[in-house]
């Protein structure tokens, strides 16, 4: 592959996460953070690089501020009634981010589906939904057309997305940088 071709991928890449993220409300991002700012802890959940994206999201959590917390890492606490789960899958049909979030439900807590699918078995559990239309594994019907393999693209915008919900989380908290830096590990 010739540096003019990487180049059109790479420009082809950002206008695809353009094309799919100008597509989600800004008060939609508002709005969650809101419901974390008003949130005693909160927990994500996902599999693969879904739930990288996941992992990501808590930890800058964790930087803002925020208690928040992994489930399946060994030292994540019980889920309990109040608190809130945000688990994302693409297709909405992954079954541990699936099983995770009914047993929350049954626990009390309120649940955020970050999904493609609306009325995917996670959409149907979930009280609040971030809608991302971008193409996944499975290419359905519907779904933002991409160049890129498999899920890549609502990965990327899972990715932005909440790093969005992070700086409005941060705005309202009315957290400093040097707050979130005090946070950030001293041990690498």
């Amino acid at each position: 592959m010739n540096q003019v071709q990487s180049t059109a991928t790479a420009e082809q890449i950002i206008a695809e996460i353009s094309q799919v993220i100008t597509q989600v409300p800004q008060e939609t991002i508002q709005q969650l953070a809101t419901q974390l700012v008003n949130s005693q802890r909160i927990f994500v959940t996902g599999e693969g690089r879904s739930g990288f994206m996941a992992k990501s999201f808590a930890m800058r959590l964790m930087h803002l501020g925020a208690d928040s917390h992994v489930i399946g890492e060994t030292v994540t606490p019980a889920l309990a009634a109040g608190d809130l789960l945000i688990a994302v899958s693409g297709s909405g049909t992954t079954k541990a981010a699936v099983w995770t979030a009914d047993k929350a439900k049954e626990l009390g807590c309120h649940i955020v589906a970050v999904t493609t699918d609306e009325s995917s078995p996670l959409g149907t559990l979930a009280d609040t939904i971030l809608h991302i239309p971008a193409a996944t594994k499975y290419r359905r019907e519907g779904e933002a057309p991409s160049i890129q393999p498999l899920g890549s693209l609502f990965d990327q915008c899972t990715h932005v997305l909440l790093d969005a919900v992070c700086l409005n989380y941060g705005q309202l908290k009315q957290v400093q940088h040097g707050d979130v830096f005090a946070k950030h590990s001293n041990v690498e």
